[in-house]
């Protein structure tokens, strides 16, 4: 039997909707994406009735949700959207009446643990598939950093959300000195996702400048990134060059923790910089641990490529707790 569920995934500036069937082997397809605008509704509740009245006035009695932010306890607030979603209303206020909420980061554990060989692109490491048995680190650079990790044997997974993002940031040069130097004047505690996110591409860039000496015009890093991943502007490549090399660093470190046999890189960021991560020295950053080169040289490191992770990983841990 197929059952059918609204899926969402929620961050600080969209929320995104589809219908999603799960048929009786399991597998997971999802309908046309609706993104709404946070900022256009004033709560959860109104922008799920603007979803149902898109898809003509009625809506599945299931719904998954991933969220940007801890979950868990009476209410999940968000951090930049105003909104708040209160679990154990989901079935008087949205008329579901089986329901998950999820981690953002843990919902794409989920779409790492599910999708199909054909979502994902190599990265490093052997080119051949992510092992079926063990640990896969999941490493995903956007507004933040995201880590999870998935534990699988054979068609078993487990998924965990971590908080791996906050780790101390480590420099490896006279150049990532610098930059933590320049951080350093701004916060106490110096964590990888200042560096490796979307906008850690800013200190990254005025960092460099001031290496140089040089005198710039202050960009935003929607700006940066375009800049530099289009070769327009060399300092701005570089810096994207140096974000490739931490992320590359970063992801080893946490493979290493983990006790990982693949590596996933995932989040917007990834995907979109993906000819440019190909092309850099992360590879060479990701093996670079001392006396553990050669085996993180044996590590399979993958870029999954699935348009809607967060959508098809929602409804993936909606069928783990309730379709098992």
């Amino acid at each position: 039997m197929t059952t059918r569920l609204v899926t969402v995934d929620i961050g600080g500036t969209h929320a995104r909707f589809a219908i999603a069937e799960v048929a009786a082997d399991g597998a997971i397809t999802l309908g046309e994406p609706a993104t709404l605008h946070t900022s256009d509704h004033a709560s959860f509740q109104t922008a799920w009735e603007d979803f149902a009245r898109q898809q003509g006035g009625s809506l599945p009695d299931a719904v998954a949700i991933a969220v940007a932010g801890p979950v868990g306890g009476e209410v999940i607030r968000f951090t930049n959207n105003p909104w708040i979603i209160r679990p154990a209303l989901i079935p008087e206020k949205l008329g579901a009446a089986r329901y998950s909420v999820v981690n953002d980061f843990g919902a794409v554990g989920h779409a790492v643990a599910r999708a199909a060989p054909d979502h994902f692109i190599h990265l490093a490491g052997p080119d051949e598939p992510l092992p079926a048995s063990g640990t896969i680190s999941i490493v995903g650079p956007g507004t933040g950093l995201g880590v999870a990790h998935v534990w699988r044997d054979g068609g078993a997974y487990r998924v965990q959300a971590t908080e791996g993002g906050h780790i101390d940031f480590a420099p490896l040069d006279s150049i990532e000195d610098a930059l933590l130097a320049r951080l350093r004047q701004r916060y106490r505690r110096v964590s990888v996702e200042r560096v490796v996110s979307g906008p850690g591409i800013v200190d990254i860039y005025e960092a460099l400048a001031a290496m140089e000496g040089r005198a710039i015009q202050p960009l935003d890093d929607r700006t940066l990134w375009q800049l530099g991943t289009s070769g327009e502007n060399s300092l701005a490549a570089a810096a994207v060059d140096r974000f490739c090399l931490s992320l590359g660093a970063v992801a080893g470190d946490i493979a290493l923790a983990q006790g990982a046999c693949g590596v996933v890189i995932a989040g917007g960021l990834g995907l979109r910089i993906r000819d440019t991560l190909l092309q850099s020295g992360f590879a060479s950053r990701f093996r670079a641990k001392g006396r553990f080169e050669g085996l993180m040289a044996g590590l399979p490191v993958k870029l999954i490529t699935h348009p809607q992770p967060g959508l098809f990983g929602a409804a993936a841990a909606f069928a783990s707790e309730h379709l098992k």
